[in-house]
């Protein structure tokens, strides 16, 4: 086992579109929290914010008007998600090796909560989620391998980010919310399965293509 003081400290690449505006936000954010708001609570927030949306979009099931709660939960998790780190390099009480298994951990958490709430909505079909679940994960293991041979931890794709996701993610329940419960078309699929299905695509291609172009630079160094 490495000791933490021994872990070398991973390159942060984030170029998403809204990086520049959020790192503002956030900063303008932490420089504010009371002193009793720690890293810790801020993971654990964003995690409660994740409950939050799986607990929404089942409860649709009810009522349409859970999908508010769902709403909600994203302001929450991304609250959360995206100052538990900032926090702790903000005050410089980062521990990059309990901090990065602990928030990584807690993201696949999250996000499986999210896909299946989703999937037990009456809005998209648990199939379509898990393939999108399939394909977070499988560009997250490439994240994770490519951090540990490269030493740069890729944290946006396609200029996209968690937060864009979130966007994305937020306007579809705000649309669902709006339209009603979803009918079945396309061969028994619903418009909120083709668009999940589409990004369930574009995680595994951008998988495949991430894995080849890695594959290959690290080829070219191990030649050197």
């Amino acid at each position: 086992m490495i000791p933490a003081k021994d872990v070398q400290p991973l390159a942060r690449v984030q170029d998403n579109l809204l990086a520049r505006q959020e790192r503002r936000l956030l900063t303008w954010i932490c420089a504010r929290l009371p002193a009793w708001v720690t890293p810790d609570t801020l993971t654990a927030t964003g995690l409660a914010g994740a409950v939050m949306i799986f607990a929404g979009y089942v409860l649709s099931l009810i009522d349409i008007d859970w999908l508010l709660l769902s709403i909600a939960g994203y302001a929450v998790h991304w609250f959360g998600d995206s100052l538990d780190g900032s926090l702790a390099r903000f005050r410089r009480i980062e521990r990059p090796s309990y901090g990065y298994f602990i928030d990584h951990s807690c993201d696949g958490l999250a996000v499986l909560l999210i896909l299946s709430g989703l999937g037990l909505s009456p809005f998209v079909t648990m199939d379509v989620a898990m393939a999108a679940l399939a394909g977070y994960l499988l560009l997250s293991i490439h994240t994770f391998l490519s951090a540990r041979v490269t030493g740069e931890l890729k944290l946006s794709y396609v200029a996209a980010g968690p937060t864009e996701a979130r966007l994305l993610l937020v306007g579809m329940t705000v649309t669902m919310w709006v339209m009603g419960r979803a009918r079945a078309s396309y061969s028994g699929f619903t418009g909120y399965d083709l668009i999940v299905g589409a990004v369930a695509a574009l995680l595994i291609s951008l998988f495949v293509i991430q894995t080849v172009r890695t594959g290959r630079r690290l080829a070219r160094i191990d030649r050197l």
